[in-house]
């Protein structure tokens, strides 16, 4: 065997090993959380991007082998930013035999109307596109709406919720809309970013960047983004630790009165004391004396 042929091998190896990693991934999530059940059509929003391109190319490869019959459909909302080329999306869905949907919806007018230069554009544009997708999941019968967010997007979101907005939230694995209309779900949520990059790079998917709110610089997702990118290098498995965290929660040990009822805490002490660990402490200074400790004892 040649070294090339050697090479070629090991290259194939890897690559067949990250796809299964990745795959595993998504159908664990899916199973976790009860994503997609029997008879859903999935419309998977598809941006152009590394995360949207994985999501699309996993579900589909599930749905070849689940043991579930549902129906997946792209749909890509066209934002009208300048320059967007119109003609990707379709001829590379087209040419995999994918069935999808172009909608046009000019929300780049409107987020720049409204937003002054060099501000963050991501609240108001996220909002509008979901609002659009909201809608037309309904208008195709689409019972459950598959968003391309990984593992880093959610520990980063909240963080940026900690740090900005006061608030302890992240994008959750899988959401029912406020009107109940909609379910969304995440089948990344397992996955981590630099995996998808890689597997990206590997199926040469055209991506296509966001010039509205990709090219903007020193965006507070940036800055998260460049710290959690340090934690990780100095300490692998930190992101991971972070997000099992999310999957970990004591409220009582927060500070959530609409979680936890810390008003009407008491005192039961009816049933057999416990014995507690290391309670062989002695007393070596007091200026109490025995009466008073039984007469508190007695109250």
């Amino acid at each position: 065997m040649s070294e090339e042929t050697g090479f070629n091998q090991k290259l194939k190896y890897s690559n067949d090993k990250l796809a299964k990693k990745i795959r595993r991934n998504v159908g664990k999530a899916i199973d976790d959380y009860n994503m997609i059940e029997d008879g859903d059509v999935v419309m998977a929003a598809i941006s152009g991007g590394k995360d949207s391109f994985a999501m699309l190319d996993i579900l589909l490869s599930l749905k070849k082998s689940a043991p579930i019959h549902f129906d997946v459909i792209a749909v890509n909302l066209d934002q009208k930013q300048p320059g967007f080329p119109e003609h990707v999306l379709p001829n590379y869905l087209e040419s995999k035999n994918i069935p999808y949907y172009i909608i046009d919806k000019d929300t780049y007018s409107v987020v720049k109307a409204k937003i002054d230069e060099g501000k963050t554009t991501c609240g108001l544009c996220s909002r509008l596109r979901r609002g659009s997708l909201y809608s037309f999941a309904e208008s195709i019968g689409a019972t459950k709406i598959a968003l391309g967010h990984h593992m880093d997007d959610m520990v980063e979101t909240t963080f940026l919720n900690m740090f900005y907005g006061a608030k302890l939230k992240s994008m959750p694995p899988k959401l029912l809309s406020d009107d109940k209309r909609n379910i969304v779900i995440r089948p990344m949520a397992y996955c981590r970013e630099k995996d998808i990059v890689r597997f990206a790079e590997l199926n040469e998917y055209p991506i296509i960047p966001c010039n509205l709110c990709g090219s903007q610089e020193n965006l507070q997702r940036q800055n998260i983004k460049a710290m959690l990118t340090d934690w990780d290098k100095k300490t692998p498995g930190r992101i991971e630790n972070l997000f099992k965290s999310f999957q970990n929660i004591s409220p009582s040990q927060m500070a959530d009165k609409q979680l936890f009822d810390f008003d009407t805490l008491t005192i039961d002490r009816s049933a057999p004391k416990k014995e507690y660990k290391f309670n062989s402490e002695e007393i070596s200074s007091t200026n109490i004396d025995d009466s008073l400790v039984i007469q508190i004892a007695n109250i």
